[in-house]
């Protein structure tokens, strides 16, 4: 029995913010029997706003309410954990008011807060030897995701998870992890659709930070062969997937075969 589907958004939904071939209709088909949805993305590049409007201008049915970012669920995190903290943001992107109310230290080294987002050309050697230096210094360590890599139109390219063992490494502080794979995160998601793990399909195409994760906490794992996907990812000693389809185009083929 399924009563809820969480869907990664990046890889499976869209690459590019272009529709991956079906995706409207497969979410369309998981609302017509009557599931509970949620999006749940690491998507860091943007403000939660952009995302859900990029899917809707896709054609993918989503509601603001349905949605949980990375950046969202780490600007929650930093007000619970670490309220009036001076922060280093190292993120490429722009997350709009997503996280406008950090306070930004400055110089960067004296921050009490590192927080590491999505990879691209501001990760700089300047910025990554001020979050060293900062870490080194005592502060904190905060990262929205450890994805190592990212499907884009142009092909598979580096994600923050690299920079983040890096600095783990350099300076023997661990990151906090806020986005995928956390549990908190998951179980944020599983608030949307108040449903119970155990009926709640999770469809993703990063083994570890979608699949894997989401089973420890008695999701329903669904693997597609989009996105990152790689052949190897069936055989990963880590674990399993619980079911694998070649797209979300096959979703709906899928939850006919688990209700039959």
């Amino acid at each position: 029995m399924v009563d809820a589907v969480m869907f990664d958004i990046d890889g499976v939904l869209t690459v590019s913010w272009e529709p991956v071939p079906g995706a409207a209709d497969a979410v369309q088909a998981v609302r017509d029997r009557g599931l509970d949805v949620a999006f749940v993305t690491n998507t860091t590049s943007r403000a939660a706003a952009s995302v859900a409007g990029s899917m809707r201008d896709a054609g993918i049915d989503l509601r603001d309410d349905e949605l949980l970012t990375a950046t969202v669920a780490t600007a929650s995190h930093l007000r619970d954990r670490h309220h009036g903290a001076t922060c280093l943001v190292l993120n490429d992107g722009d997350t709009g008011d997503d996280l406008a109310h950090l306070c930004i230290a400055e110089p960067p080294d004296t921050a009490q807060v590192v927080v590491v987002g999505g990879a691209g050309p501001t990760f700089s050697y300047d910025a990554l030897d001020d979050a060293f230096r900062a870490l080194a210094n005592g502060a904190r360590f905060v990262a929205m995701h450890r994805n190592l890599r990212w499907r884009t139109s142009r092909g598979e390219q580096l994600d923050a998870g690299a920079f983040v063992l890096g600095l783990e490494a350099a300076t023997g502080v661990e990151a906090t992890v806020v986005g995928k794979p956390a549990a908190a995160f998951f179980r944020a998601g599983l608030d949307i659709v108040g449903g119970e793990a155990d009926r709640t399909l999770m469809i993703g195409d990063d083994l570890h930070s979608d699949v894997l994760a989401a089973q420890q906490l008695g999701c329903r794992g669904v693997l597609v062969r989009t996105g990152k996907f790689r052949h190897e990812d069936l055989e990963d000693p880590a674990g399993s997937p619980d079911h694998v389809i070649d797209s979300v185009a096959d979703l709906p083929g899928l939850l006919d075969q688990l209700s039959g």
